[in-house]
Formats: structure tokens, sequence, C-alpha cells
């Protein structure tokens, strides 16, 4: 649990963070988003201190964030930032092992805590691990970056745009790898990004910033029934907004009984993606399967039609 009790920060008496105050649950992910300026990276990293708050206090599973060295508190949080940060001169296992080396882990544990984590991002260790980051591809440096945070088993990972410098397509499967990984481990996962689109994908809870203030701290879909501000229902899009809605939502809150022709639909995936589904199949209705590939029953595009319209 990470807990931000009253936080500040003031440059030149100006409030880039201005009395924040917020409760992280553990093994969630919370997305911070806003504008440029509006002090969500700030806010990031004075959990890891990068940045050291002018007042109030941040808890670790409640301890202050300031009871260790601010060295010894970032090897416990894995901090990943947009273009990765690998070390040029390393190997993408050496990249890896960076944290594990420094807390003084046995060589077979690191060596196996590499190759767990290659095999999780789906890069073969025997093959990738001897590379160096200038012969990867830029979404697989990305997917490095993301598992030397993860090296030491953190509680906590901290992200800062991570995904913003690759293409449409890989940056959607590095979202995919994160939400799997996440699952995996039961990490507890900040990430701060300016796409609206990335947030409803990927969060649990959203807080909006704008100069300086949480606006509006919620689920997704809390932010798309009742946004607080006309700031925050501009960044979601009020004319998105009933598509929003079935973002965060799944296939299965709109099964029906009954069989439909087509592709299936698996009950995980959300409801935005079955309309999409509908629309380019041009058909009225789908089968829905469960992850195990068992017909379930179909979804109408009639019903996610009306869905949508609830907040028209």
């Amino acid at each position: 649990m990470i807990e931000i009790d009253a936080i500040t920060k003031t440059y030149d008496e100006i409030a880039v963070v201005d009395d924040v105050s917020m409760v992280i649950e553990p093994r969630t992910i919370t997305v911070v988003v806003g504008t440029s300026g509006s002090g969500k990276t700030t806010l990031l990293r004075m959990i890891n201190r990068l940045v050291e708050p002018t007042s109030g206090e941040i808890r670790l599973d409640g301890d202050d964030n300031r009871s260790m060295p601010a060295h010894e508190l970032r090897r416990r949080i894995g901090y990943a930032i947009q273009g990765h940060g690998l070390f040029p001169h390393r190997t993408v296992a050496q990249n890896i092992a960076t944290v594990p080396r420094l807390l003084g882990w046995e060589k077979p544990r690191m060596d196996a805590k590499v190759a767990e984590l290659l095999t999780l991002f789906q890069l073969e260790p025997e093959i990738f691990g001897p590379r160096y980051p200038h012969q990867l591809s830029g979404g697989q440096q990305q997917r490095v970056g993301v598992a030397r945070a993860l090296a030491a088993e953190p509680n906590v990972l901290l992200m800062d745009e991570p995904f913003g410098a690759l293409d449409p397509i890989i940056r959607a499967k590095a979202q995919d790898d994160l939400l799997a990984i996440q699952k995996h481990f039961g990490t507890t996962i900040v990430l701060v990004t300016h796409d609206m689109n990335e947030a409803f994908h990927l969060a649990n809870k959203i807080a909006v910033m704008d100069k300086g203030k949480v606006v509006q701290y919620g689920p997704p879909v809390e932010l798309v029934r009742a946004p607080t501000t006309d700031f925050v229902k501009t960044l979601i899009g009020d004319a998105e907004r009933p598509f929003r809605l079935l973002s965060v939502a799944n296939a299965a809150a709109a099964v029906e009984p009954g069989e439909a022709e087509g592709e299936p639909i698996q009950e995980d995936r959300s409801q935005q993606d079955a309309l999409a589904a509908l629309l380019w199949s041009g058909r009225d209705a789908l089968p829905v399967v469960s992850v195990g590939g068992k017909p379930i029953g179909r979804i109408k595009l009639s019903t996610l039609l009306k869905r949508a319209a609830r907040l028209q």
C-alpha cells in the first residue's frame, strides 16, 4: 500500500504538486493522467525520492519513505521510463541483473531470475541474454527495461510514460504484457501517461491531475459516469464517454443466451472490443466463449449500442 498524505512540492514558491492525498491499494495498477506540467511525473518521483517533497509524507506499507537512505529505497522500488534507459555497454542479461547484483545476490539466483523474466516477456534467454541493447527492436528494448525494473522482485513498480516511444501495434502488445506480468507478480504499479486509451486499458484506478492537484481519483467507470470537473470531462473526451464505458466492462457482462455465427470473442475482452468486432464483421451478434474456449452465449450489437447510449 502507498499512502500519499498532503504531499506538496514547490519550486520558486510555485506548487508543482499541491497538497495531494491518495491511497494506492496493494497489487493494483494506478494510472496518473494529466496535461503536460500538471505535476504527474513529480508526484511519481516523490514516491522513490528522486524528488524530495517540500511538505507531506509518503508511506509504503505504513513506513515513511524517508525512514531509509534514498539509494536503498530505490533498490526496493522498480522504475521504468520512456526510452527504457538500458546501459548500452552491458548485455541484456547484465542489464536485467543490475539491481540484484547491487543487492549482493548469488550468481545462480541472478541467472535464474534473468531467465525467468526473459521467458515471461517472450524473449528466449539463450538468444537474447547475450545480446546488447542496440541489437534489439524498440519493443524488445522496452520489455527488457521493464524486466530490469522487476528483477529485484519489488513490491512497487513506478513507470513514467513507459510506452510513449513505441508505435501503436507494439505499444498495445507492451500494455498486454504489463497486465500479464502484474497479474503474475502481484506488483503494485503506479504509471504516468498522457494517453487516456492507455489509462482506461490498464488502470484499476485513475488519478487525474490538473495544475498540481488531483481533481478526481477513482475507478475508470466512475470517471466516465460522473466526471467531477469540466477538465476531467474534456480529458476523457465528452463525445467518447459512451465508448469509454464499453472499454471498462468485459464482454461477459453483456452475454445473452443463444447462438450466433462468426468468429467468437472471448468473455474477458472488453465490450468495446466486441462492438468493434461486430461492426467490422457486419453482423448483428457474435458468439462469446469462456477463457477456456467453451461457448457461453452471444453478444448483440443492439445491446451494446443501448449500453453506450445511456451516457448520451
